[in-house]
């Protein structure tokens, strides 16, 4: 594609060269760069992309994009000065790959708890209608059957745009996406249409990135007023309620809810440690969901899945099958399958409110003790640290803190800031920061009907020390250890 095509009606700055040239593709990597490629220089929290110019031209790039005033000796290659090398590569990437997302539907998830497990409901209800779906999110990108692994929950608008220009290329109707606050925040997602929002809760998380609750909001916020056809938004959320007020867009709402009445309601709730059973009322009609996930959250992203499919006209009959149809998602709520007479079970839940309605719902059959294993990221929010040990210790027998991608932080120190809160409850804990001899004492150590809680990791088979990445994956050490206890 010309390069004046890729930025045209977008303000630049030309440094030198022209933009009559051929580019063959953008890349925002050096190392990831080929002949004739446009290289994006984007100053991120770690690394700065200026200052591997000279490597990406050595590797074939023919033009620059810049922020910051920089020499370069290069010249036959065009250089363009943006505002913002971020929001300019959005864009770029947008025209480049043919405005992907005005040829599909695109449903934008955000919240702080509950996006992955939606994004999987309305993929199996479209399944369920014949629809193909793709989806873009913490467990990764599902494309035509393929998945594909994600380094962020809303990957870089570059990537975005790939993944849906293949949906596009493969005649995907629907893509589920994950929508994070920092995606939104840091305009990752700027020049993406929406055709629908969805709002699950608002709760502490990520304050590290915004700072106050209130900035956070407002990133999330974002979403709504970009979307086209509707919005769909918790009403028993407070910040949901919130969004009612603010949001500038004119679109048509729907509501959904347990608490309050919202347009999609449940009714008749039968909660077991099976599922949950409910009736889903819409203003019309209403039918019996017989949900194979646990818990009350569950039922909310039940609603909030069910009110998507309701949006695109789909019967309750369809709606139905494609949430009865998920009989789990991975590392959410996930038993592992183990011949024991105790129960193990691994969730993603990091931050005090996911681990209050994880906790909750173990509350609901548990037999014997409750044991939770758990600990906090480390380079992430440390105030919710002491909180999250005090709602684990309010609801455990035995707290077991341990170490959660501990980054470049000390792993004990980390968990020290744990126990505060524990011990202001006076839970009962002990600390092993090896997670895996953590888990080891905790299935050495069961007792029976006891219910152990793996926190934390969830879908991840791997921890971050320092700057390495290195395997772990939860359950298969949790069968590895039984096998040889």
């Amino acid at each position: 594609m010309k390069l004046e095509t890729i930025i045209k009606d977008y303000k630049t700055k030309i440094i030198q060269g022209n933009t009559y040239i051929e580019i063959t593709g953008i890349e925002q990597d050096s190392r990831k760069i080929k002949q004739g490629n446009m290289f994006v220089a984007i100053e991120g929290f770690t690394v700065d992309g200026h200052n591997y110019i000279n490597e990406a031209i050595n590797n074939g790039a023919i033009c620059v994009v810049v922020e910051k005033n920089v020499f370069i000796e290069y010249g036959d290659i065009t250089i363009l000065q943006v505002e913002d090398t971020q929001l300019a590569l959005a864009k770029f990437s947008s025209v480049f790959y043919g405005e992907p997302s005005k040829n599909i539907d695109l449903i934008g998830v955000t919240g702080t708890n509950g996006k992955t497990s939606i994004t999987y409901l309305i993929k199996s209800i479209f399944d369920a209608h014949g629809d193909k779906t793709g989806i873009i999110g913490t467990m990764g990108t599902l494309v035509d059957g393929k998945e594909l692994d994600n380094i962020n929950t809303t990957p870089d608008s570059l990537t975005v745009a790939r993944y849906l220009k293949s949906m596009v290329d493969t005649n995907t109707k629907y893509c589920a996406m994950e929508v994070s606050s920092h995606a939104l925040d840091l305009q990752r997602v700027e020049y993406i249409d929406f055709q629908i929002g969805i709002f699950t809760n608002l709760t502490e998380d990520h304050l590290d990135y915004h700072n106050t609750m209130e900035n956070y909001f407002k990133s999330k916020l974002r979403l709504f007023n970009k979307t086209k056809k509707y919005n769909i938004i918790n009403i028993d959320d407070i910040y949901g309620r919130r969004i009612l007020e603010e949001v500038e867009n004119s679109i048509p709402t729907i509501t959904y809810g347990i608490d309050n009445k919202g347009d999609i309601y449940a009714t008749d709730i039968v909660y077991s440690n099976k599922g949950v059973e409910f009736t889903l009322n819409t203003i019309d009609d209403s039918i019996p969901i017989n949900l194979n996930l646990l818990g009350k959250f569950s039922i909310y992203n039940a609603l909030a899945a069910a009110s998507c499919g309701i949006v695109y006209g789909l019967s309750l009959s369809t709606i139905k099958k494609g949430l009865e149809s998920v009989m789990g998602i991975k590392g959410r709520f996930e038993m592992v399958p183990i011949e024991e007479d105790f129960t193990v079970i691994i969730d993603y839940a990091h931050t005090p409110d996911g681990l209050e309605k994880v906790l909750t719902t173990i509350d609901q059959f548990a037999e014997g003790r409750k044991v939770v294993l758990f600990g906090a990221g480390g380079n992430r929010d440390k105030s919710k640290r002491p909180i999250m040990g005090e709602t684990v210790a309010k609801h455990a027998d035995l707290c077991i803190i341990t170490s959660d991608n501990p980054r470049y932080e000390d792993p004990d120190e980390i968990i020290k800031d744990i126990i505060v809160g524990v011990e202001k409850v006076k839970g009962d804990y002990i600390a092993i920061t090896n997670r895996r001899e953590a888990i080891e004492y905790a299935l050495r150590n069961a007792k029976a009907k006891d219910t152990i809680l793996l926190a934390g990791k969830g879908h991840e088979t791997y921890t971050i020390i320092k700057d390495k990445v290195i395997p772990f994956n939860e359950k298969e050490i949790v069968l590895d250890i039984l096998k040889h206890m």
